[in-house]
C-alpha cells in the first residue's frame, strides 16, 4: 500500500516532507518494525519504543506526534488503535479467518454428509467433518478438521468454523467466525433439586448466533431450556467463556476471556465484560454498561454505567471503599487512623 493510500484510508493527511508513492508491505510492532512496515502507538508507556522504531510509518494520536524518529512518517489520527486494525485488514486479509488444514472443497474424502444436509457452493471441508441431517451451509464458508454439525443446524455464508468445534441445536448468520473446539448448543445446566436426587430438566431451546460475530477457542454456549440463547450480531467472545442456558446479548457486545454468565441473564448492546468476571443468573445489564475485570456481579447495571468489585457495584463507590480501607490499614501512634 502507498503511504498516499495509507493516509486516505485513515483519513489522515502526510507530511510535506513525506514520499507519497513509497510503498509499505505489512504491519509490525514498534520494536521489530523495519521501513516496509507501518506500527501504531496510542499509549505513553511506549513512549521510548516510538522514539527508536525504525517504522516506515507510525499511527499516531496528536499529542505523540512529535516523538516519532525522523526517519519514520507520522500518520496522525485520532484513535491509532482503530486506524491501525482497518489497515491491517487490508494489508493481511489472510489472518481475518482460521486456515483449512488443506483448503481443498472436497466433501467425500474423510468426511461424512448425509444427503438431506444442503452444501454451499465454495464450501470447505477438512478431514473428519461431520455434517448430520438437514444442515444447512452457506456458500464460502470452512469447516475446519473434525467439526460436528448436528441435526438441522444452519451455518451462514463465509462462515469459518475452527477444527474440533461441534455444533448442535443452533443456527447462525453470515461471516461468523468460530475458533477451534467451540462447543455451541450442548444442554445447559438444568435440575430440579430434591433430597431423593436431581431430576434434569428437558433443555429445549437453540442458540442464535448473529451475522459477524466471533467466538474465541475453547468457549461453550449451552441451548435455551425453552426460549433461544441469543448472541447478537457483531459481538465478539474471547477464549474459554461459559454463556449459559437462555442468556441473550445484544449487539457490538465484548465479553473477554474466562467471563461466565449465569443462565437467563440479558446483556443488551455495547455491553463490555472484562476477564474472568462472574455474572448471577437472571440479570439484567443496560446498554453500553461496562464491568471491570474479575468482578462478581449480583445485581442489574444500569444502561451507560461502569461497574466493578466483588460484589460489583459502581465504579466510584468501589474506589472509594478501597480507599478507605487503604486509609484504614495504616496504623499511626499505636491506633487505626482515618
Amino acid at each position: 500500500m502507498a503511504l498516499a493510500e495509507l493516509a486516505e484510508e485513515v483519513g489522515s493527511s502526510l507530511p510535506a516532507s513525506a514520499d507519497p508513492g513509497a510503498r509499505l508491505r505489512g504491519g509490525a510492532s514498534l520494536e521489530t518494525a523495519e521501513s516496509w512496515h507501518v506500527a501504531y502507538m496510542d499509549h505513553a508507556g511506549h513512549a521510548e519504543s516510538l522514539r527508536t522504531t525504525s517504522a516506515g510509518a507510525c499511527i499516531v494520536a496528536d499529542r505523540f506526534a512529535h516523538m516519532v524518529p525522523s526517519g519514520t512518517v507520522a500518520i496522525v489520527v485520532r484513535d491509532p488503535h482503530l486506524a491501525y486494525a482497518k489497515l491491517l485488514t487490508r494489508l493481511h486479509p489472510e489472518t481475518l479467518r482460521p486456515k483449512p488444514v488443506l483448503g481443498q472443497a472436497d466433501v467425500t474424502t474423510g468426511c461424512f454428509v448425509h444427503p438431506t444436509a444442503q452444501i454451499g457452493a465454495g464450501v470447505v471441508l477438512d478431514p473428519g467433518v461431520v455434517i448430520g441431517e438437514r444442515v444447512i451451509v452457506g456458500a464460502g464458508t470452512t469447516l475446519g478438521a473434525h467439526v460436528v454439525l448436528g441435526p438441522d443446524v444452519v451455518i451462514g455464508q463465509d462462515c469459518s468454523i475452527g477444527a474440533g468445534a461441534t455444533i448442535v441445536h443452533s443456527g447462525m448468520g453470515d461471516r461468523v467466525i468460530i475458533h477451534p473446539g467451540v462447543r455451541i448448543g450442548q444442554d445447559g445446566f438444568g435440575f430440579a433439586l430434591s433430597a431423593s436426587g436431581h431430576v434434569k430438566v428437558p433443555q429445549l431451546g437453540r442458540v442464535a448466533i448473529g451475522n459477524d460475530v466471533e467466538i474465541g477457542a475453547n468457549t461453550t454456549v449451552d441451548r435455551g431450556s425453552g426460549r433461544d440463547t441469543i448472541i447478537g450480531e457483531g459481538t465478539k467472545v474471547d477464549n474459554l467463556v461459559q454463556i449459559a442456558h437462555n442468556v441473550r446479548i445484544g449487539r457490538h457486545c465484548v465479553i473477554v476471556a474466562q467471563v461466565g454468565i449465569a443462565g437467563s441473564t440479558v446483556l443488551e448492546d455495547g455491553v463490555a465484560v472484562g476477564g474472568q468476571s462472574a455474572i448471577a443468573g437472571h440479570l439484567h445489564i443496560g446498554r453500553g454498561a461496562q464491568l471491570a475485570a474479575a468482578s462478581r456481579l449480583m445485581r442489574n447495571v444500569p444502561a451507560g454505567e461502569r461497574w466493578g468489585g466483588m460484589p460489583a457495584k459502581p465504579l466510584r463507590e468501589w474506589f472509594r471503599e478501597q480507599t478507605t480501607l487503604k486509609k484504614m490499614a495504616k496504623h499511626r501512634n499505636g491506633a487505626w487512623s482515618l
